[in-house]
């Protein structure tokens, strides 16, 4: 299988994934309310400057937990540069990745992947490595951009998914986007 192309969103353009505008087109609260809920262990993959890690904090409460997982340290300093002294401090864990593994052990209820997977060379093996992070009914929830990724595209990203062993849930609705849920 050939690898996709690698091409990370630089910690210099952090502030094109959480401003204004892009609080309002994906709102994560809207957009995360039927999946993130209280005590649930959930995994921001590529997280980026925080703009979802953050809401979801908020929506896990003080018995839940966020993992704000990206390759790039600088855009983790972002995320540790927000919420450093809030309340919410305690409830996101900052894990740095590796260049082809995620390395997180523990198991989980819920995982997004917005605006990343477009990113990944070797997309059989993050997906089997997120099945295996994934608890039983786990759900993952991906959404890619539409201008940067095809309906083919996308519809190759599922399937490698599936063989992966997760399944297709739910196809999602989100502006400028292709999304969908998929569970284990």
């Amino acid at each position: 299988m050939k690898e996709k192309n690698e091409r990370i969103c630089p910690v210099e353009n952090a502030g094109n994934l959480d401003n204004i505008f892009r609080k309002w087109v994906h709102n994560p609260k809207k957009l995360l309310k039927d999946y993130v809920k209280e005590g649930m262990i959930a995994l921001d993959v590529g997280c980026g400057p925080g703009l979802f890690s953050i809401e979801m904090a908020k929506m896990v409460g003080k018995t839940g937990k966020v993992i704000a997982a990206d390759l790039q340290e600088g855009m983790l300093k972002k995320v540790e540069n927000k919420i450093i002294g809030t309340e919410i401090e305690k409830r996101i864990k900052l894990h740095q990745c590796e260049k082809n593994k995620i390395g997180i052990s523990e198991k989980v209820d819920f995982v997004l992947a917005f605006y990343m997977i477009h990113e990944v060379p070797n997309q059989m093996n993050f997906f089997k490595e997120i099945k295996s992070m994934l608890k039983t009914n786990g759900k993952m929830f991906i959404i890619e951009p539409m201008f940067h990724v095809s309906k083919n595209a996308f519809e190759d990203t599922i399937n490698i998914a599936k063989e992966a062993g997760l399944k297709r849930s739910k196809k999602e609705k989100v502006l400028f986007s292709r999304a969908i849920i998929l569970e284990n």
